[in-house]
């Protein structure tokens, strides 16, 4: 999907678009406030103030229809520049423009932009005339917080698109109700894999036991994988004390997403919001040499983090993170093929899912302006970057450098996905720390028995299991490769009195292969009951009739076809172990 703010003329069309935009909704909505309308990836977005009166959905179409006639009256559009007070006064009567306009140096000039009776304040650039607006489309409206503070007033957001011509605005709007299909929410509810209950709350997702499957599946796999690079699986409770956190520096740049835990005993604890300071301690239990490096911890469990209210949504962003995290321990000299192991394990694991090659791979480093962002010294953080540059020329990844978006504590290398709308979606990751061990005071002994401090080497290979999900669905669309599908076989008796034990029977051969089965033995008939299967999207369905008992066969359709194979249960359950360990 292509990237309208890095794309020179789509941003300039977006951003004229989003004034046409308010132009409209001042049109219909005379008392409307306005406050900003960026460009955005995925087109533009303008934030709305209109008192009591709120947009829905249906109410878009009649925006886009103004929209159109004030395009189709073809004004020109003109910029004037202002001084402050000129500007204080001609926007005088929105408050919001007046607080844009304050928090500017006072010989700023000020730039407004007329069409017809609507001037706006803003840098520009625009399109000449509101007449080369003619491909756009609205495609949501959301809740947004002033400045995005949950204490200021809650203003309405309108999404929308333009383009250059109307190919292009359909062939977007096309592959919009194809990601409508793959929505992940949407799915996530019709296949039963996770539940968010405002009892429990927002952001925290309940697995049901479907998603649960696939959940432990996956963790399954990225450890077998993990095993093999020397890494030991680990478990740290969720509670900690505050200090841990204060020596790691997470308190100090995190302290707004804690969650603080108190007790009427007297506790005061934090929820964890991330591994690695548990794992130091780990480390710290007892005394370590040079032989014993590189250690290497990994845990799949939960993190804590108190998002803004208003971001939280679906399972993109939620409080209860359940991350698949690993620690490696090691020497200066050791750390370049930890991160070669790492990246070699990132590859093999996406590999097998059919994802490799739909990505590209970050090299994110310093914001050289801002050291005091960073815990550690520049010494350290010149070593860490020229080590991940090295690796990345030697493993032919293209790193792309990108200043300021290293973490806390040292570079990193994020490989970033595409997700079904073609959205970038950040994922795996491998992250250098000089100063952790530092600051927690990790030793080990080294050749000369001398105390020196390890390097640890963090990496997430799915990251968040959360986030994780969203990527997998959507790529997927729900039909799951057989070894992470819920439900791998459907048994379907055609008439439970005469065919219902012979598909027991089945069910028990099938369990016993570690085969994932269930029997519908509803009182329903076949062809609704296979509709059902495929609605499911379960990989294999079995129709077991009066011909499958007198031959001892079974009969077939994998999902999405149409085509009936009949063969006997051996060979069958040979087809099924080969697509289940081959990760086909």
């Amino acid at each position: 999907m292509i990237n309208i703010k890095e794309h020179e003329k789509l941003s300039v069309l977006n951003h004229s678009c989003a004034h046409l935009l308010v132009h409209a909704v001042k049109k219909l909505y005379p008392h409307a406030l306005f406050w900003v309308g960026p460009i955005i990836e995925e087109g533009f977005y303008y934030d709305i103030d209109l008192g009591d009166d709120v947009i829905k959905e249906e109410d878009l179409e009649q925006i886009e229809k103004e929209m159109k006639k004030i395009a189709k009256d073809g004004k020109r559009i003109y910029r004037e520049e202002l001084t402050k007070e000129e500007a204080l006064e001609r926007f005088k009567n929105n408050p919001y423009k007046i607080d844009l306009i304050n928090n500017m140096e006072d010989d700023t000039v000020i730039s407004c932009y007329t069409q017809g009776d609507f001037t706006d304040l803003c840098r520009g650039p625009h399109v000449e005339t509101v007449k080369e607006l003619k491909y756009f489309k609205l495609l949501k409206v959301s809740g947004a917080y002033y400045k995005g503070d949950v204490n200021n007033k809650m203003l309405q957001r309108i999404y929308g698109i333009c383009f250059d011509t109307e190919e292009a605005l359909n062939e977007y709007i096309n592959m919009l109700e194809e990601a409508k299909k793959r929505d992940h929410r949407k799915l996530g509810k019709e296949l039963d894999l996770f539940y968010f209950s405002d009892l429990v709350g927002p952001g925290l997702p309940l697995y049901t036991p479907r998603g649960t499957i696939i959940k432990d599946e996956l963790q399954k796999e990225v450890e077998k994988i993990c095993r093999r690079y020397g890494f030991q699986k680990v478990s740290c409770p969720a509670l900690a004390n505050i200090k841990l956190f204060e020596i790691s520096g997470h308190a100090a740049k995190f302290n707004e997403e804690l969650f603080r835990v108190e007790s009427l005993k007297g506790h005061k604890m934090v929820l964890k919001p991330v591994q690695c300071p548990h794992h130091t301690q780990l480390y710290a239990s007892k005394v370590r040499s040079y032989r014993d490096l590189p250690i290497r911890y990994m845990e799949s469990d939960k993190q804590y983090r108190a998002e803004l209210q208003g971001a939280v949504g679906g399972m993109s962003r939620v409080y209860a993170i359940t991350v698949e995290d690993g620690h490696s321990f090691c020497t200066v000299d050791q750390v370049k093929q930890e991160v070669i192991n790492m990246c070699n394990i990132i590859k093999d694991f996406y590999s097998k899912l059919g994802l490799w090659g739909n990505h590209w791979v970050s090299l994110s480093v310093r914001d050289y302006e801002h050291p005091e962002k960073y815990i550690g010294s520049k010494e350290d953080w010149d070593i860490c970057e020229k080590m991940l540059q090295e690796v990345s020329d030697e493993l032919g990844l293209n790193a792309k450098r990108c200043e300021g978006e290293a973490a806390l504590y040292g570079p990193k290398l994020d490989f970033m996905f595409k997700d079904a709308m073609g959205r970038e979606i950040q994922i795996p990751t491998v992250q250098l720390d000089f100063a952790t061990p530092k600051r927690f005071d990790l030793t080990y002994i080294d050749k000369n028995g001398s105390k020196a401090h390890p390097v640890m080497v963090h990496r997430a290979i799915l990251g968040s299991y959360e986030r994780f999900f969203v990527l997998l669905i959507e790529h997927f669309a729900g039909a799951f490769p057989l070894w992470l599908s819920p439900v791998q076989v459907n048994i379907i008796p055609v008439n439970n009195e005469f065919h219902l034990e012979y598909a027991k029977e089945i069910k028990e051969l099938l369990i016993d292969k570690e085969i994932r089965v269930e029997i519908d033995n509803r009182d329903e008939k076949v062809g609704y009951r296979m509709r059902e299967s495929q609605t499911k999207k379960v990989p294999y369905t079995l129709i077991i009739g009066d011909k499958e008992i007198e031959n001892k066969v079974i009969s077939y359709r994998k999902y999405s076809s149409n085509e009936t194979i009949t063969t006997d249960i051996d060979s069958f359950l040979t087809l099924l172990r080969e697509e289940i360990d081959l990760r086909k």
